[in-house]
């Protein structure tokens, strides 16, 4: 079955317009792309009721989104949806850069063992979405509601209220907060009179994905491997540059710089496409074409994506070029951000100013993607003849010269933010060494569990606060009954303690705890955890606060510092 072509039927549960509308819902999520599919499951994942609405029918036209990082693929996992990805998913870690016909380096971009994810998969995004609406469907607290366009949107002090056409007629909706997923052309925020800003640059790119006939004369695994290929000033392509990636289905997606004076139109011609592709594949090798699209680069962002009840997401807060597959990978990150912070301010055990740390927090991590987006994007097309000579002169140089390929940007792959300056961090007391510092995602890395079990850290933190202690190979009764006493730290907020014990230890059975053997001493070098070090980590696993020893009463300040209650309510 060819997914592309499956239609999702019309629901109407919304009362009409005009008619009593009822109490608000928690959230409304609107827009059923990757974004908002994962922040309506995220929510009602945590337990929120949850209303995902969006215009179509249908999962997206073309591959679109294609590369998914190491980090969204924790977060997908932490809802229960990594794993189809992983199994359809194309894995690869080595990329390679060429200048004309000759390779000038290579990288590999997960060289360090211990992860349980791969730093890439490439998945078209159709079957991204798939994954996730089929999750969406089976899940509780969630109502997915196709064919409903949002065409009103009113922010009242209490609720949002949501105008929305349907094939039933016109339907009011209301809800407490409305979570803004709806694309780069988002409705939502025309609506609101609010606009993205940015820079566009002059150039354009075409990007075709085609099937290539295993039956071709050539052996096209061995020819075109699962790698990253990105050539400047190829002979079958001159004076610009080209990138191929491997897909499912024996799909590659390539994207040929074509120049600011390209026609769209013109270059969309199935004649013309096949021509460029047959010239990068050769007359032996026999492909079909299965989407062709024609793109200009820009980097833009809405100034807030806080706007009272109405928080904006994914594409529609910002927008940055292909190149360094920041797009979705970054819209996944906004929705892993709000998720829990609308549920503690929902939930009453958070004020409603947790929500402006997603604002501070996501428009910095923006902020940093389209500073990067934007310098891979200058580096390709260099403006002006000193920049091209520039570029030139690094390229010639990076094949002999290490400290050349430095400076080569082909397009710098995303990464996941850390969130340095977060008001919710608890800033350091104690010297530390390596990355985990506070805002950082937590590194993943094997354990042990009792029983003899092998697992990974990331799902043993699961979606709450976490304290994670590092103990020695003997832990006193004494410690053990401090450590029992912090679930009741967070003042009503959920709290998982775990105990980390070092390799050699014996894991075992503790009521109240979760307690890990860091089985390769992974975690030790990775979070530099002397025994007797504490972490506090956010429901989203990030950090937020370490020690070099336990301090009940300093764990307490920091998890009302990391929702927020600092200034709004006594210590307990």
């Amino acid at each position: 079955m060819n997914i592309q072509l499956q239609t999702f039927a019309f629901n109407d549960h919304a009362p009409a317009a005009g008619a009593d509308c009822g109490a608000p819902h928690p959230v409304i999520v609107v827009g059923a792309g990757p974004v908002g599919l994962a922040a309506a499951l995220d929510l009602a994942h945590q337990g929120i009721a949850t209303i995902l609405l969006d215009d179509d029918n249908c999962l997206s036209e073309g591959s679109r989104a294609i590369c998914f990082s190491k980090r969204t693929l924790e977060i997908l996992d932490r809802l229960g949806c990594a794993a189809p990805m992983l199994d359809k998913g194309v894995r690869w870690n080595v990329g390679k850069v060429f200048l004309q016909n000759a390779q000038i380096y290579q990288f590999d971009l997960l060289p360090e063992g211990g992860n349980q994810m791969p730093a890439f998969i490439n998945l078209q995004q159709y079957y991204v979405e798939d994954y996730l609406v089929q999750r969406a469907l089976a899940c509780p607290g969630l109502s997915v509601r196709w064919q409903h366009k949002v065409t009103g949107c009113v922010q009242h002090a209490d609720f949002v209220e949501l105008t929305v056409e349907t094939p039933a007629g016109t339907r009011t909706l209301r809800a407490a907060y409305i979570v803004a997923a709806d694309g780069a052309r988002s409705a939502l925020r025309a609506l609101l009179g609010l606009e993205s800003k940015g820079r566009s640059f002059k150039d354009r790119f075409l990007i075709a994905d085609v099937r290539i006939d295993s039956r071709s004369d050539v052996d096209t695994k061995a020819a075109f491997p699962t790698e990253r290929w990105f050539w400047f000033d190829p002979p079958f392509h001159p004076k610009k540059s080209v990138l191929l990636h491997r897909q499912p289905d024996d799909v590659w997606r390539i994207d040929f710089q074509l120049g600011w004076d390209a026609d769209p139109e013109l270059e969309r011609q199935a004649e013309r496409v096949i021509t460029r592709v047959r010239a990068l594949l050769g007359e032996n090798v026999e492909f079909e074409l299965r989407w062709v699209s024609v793109y200009t680069f820009s980097c833009m962002r809405m100034d807030k994506f806080r706007h009272s009840r109405v928080l904006f997401a994914g594409d529609a807060a910002h927008g940055v070029s292909p190149f360094g597959a920041r797009g979705a990978n970054s819209g996944v990150q906004d929705a892993d951000n709000l998720a829990w912070k609308l549920k503690l301010v929902l939930q009453g055990q958070a004020p409603d100013a947790l929500l402006d740390s997603y604002g501070a927090e996501r428009e910095a991590a923006a902020d940093e993607n389209i500073m990067q987006s934007t310098r891979t994007t200058d580096f390709l097309t260099p403006k002006s003849a000193v920049s091209q000579l520039f570029r030139d002169a690094v390229l010639q140089l990076a094949k002999d010269y290490p400290f050349a390929r430095t400076l080569v940007n082909s397009g710098r792959l995303s990464t996941p933010s850390t969130y340095a300056a977060s008001p919710l961090n608890t800033p350091d007391q104690s010297p530390f060494a390596w990355a985990m510092v506070p805002g950082a995602p937590c590194a993943d890395a094997p354990v042990g569990l009792d029983g003899g079990a092998t697992a990974w850290l990331l799902p043993q933190l699961g979606d709450a606060f976490a304290v994670c202690y590092f103990g020695g190979k003997d832990t006193s009764g004494e410690l053990v009954s401090q450590l029992q006493s912090l679930s009741a730290s967070g003042g009503g907020v959920d709290v998982k303690v775990l105990l980390v014990l070092p390799v050699g230890a014996t894991p075992r059975r503790v009521p109240g705890l979760t307690v890990l053997l860091d089985i390769e001493g992974c975690l030790q070098q990775r979070y530099d955890a002397a025994p007797g070090t504490v972490y506090l980590v956010r429901p989203d696993q990030h950090v937020c606060a370490r020690w070099r020893e336990l301090d009940p009463h300093s764990v307490a300040q920091a998890l009302l510092r990391a929702t927020a209650r600092a200034q709004q309510e006594p210590l307990a």
